[in-house]
């Protein structure tokens, strides 16, 4: 199994607009081979003094999926490339953290 956590950085102001498209995509993801979860996640207030916050024009995707073959066949779906297409207007960078359970 493999964690991905994929901070999208938006431009300001299209938060909304982009979690509504994400939100069309996410029973596509739900369906695919290999898919263990796949859901966006933005920032909760708390008094923690540890927490880093995203900040409003961010979205933070949190993935799990079987193995890293799953996730090379989710990033080349035709629905991953229509949802990018939707959504690259609303992006400024995507960057990528790809992990495995520490052994």
């Amino acid at each position: 199994m493999i964690h991905v956590l994929a901070t999208i950085r938006l431009h300001p102001g299209r938060r909304a607009a982009f979690l509504q498209e994400f939100a069309k995509l996410v029973p596509l993801v739900h369906a695919e081979a290999g898919c263990i979860e796949y859901g966006a996640a933005i920032d909760t207030i708390t008094k923690i003094p540890a927490q880093i916050n995203l900040g409003a024009d961010a979205v933070m995707v949190v993935e799990k999926w079987e193995n890293v073959a799953a996730l090379a066949a989710h990033l080349a779906a035709p629905h991953m490339n229509e949802y990018r297409a939707r959504v690259n207007d609303f992006v400024d960078r995507v960057d990528l953290q790809i992990l495995e359970p520490a052994k």
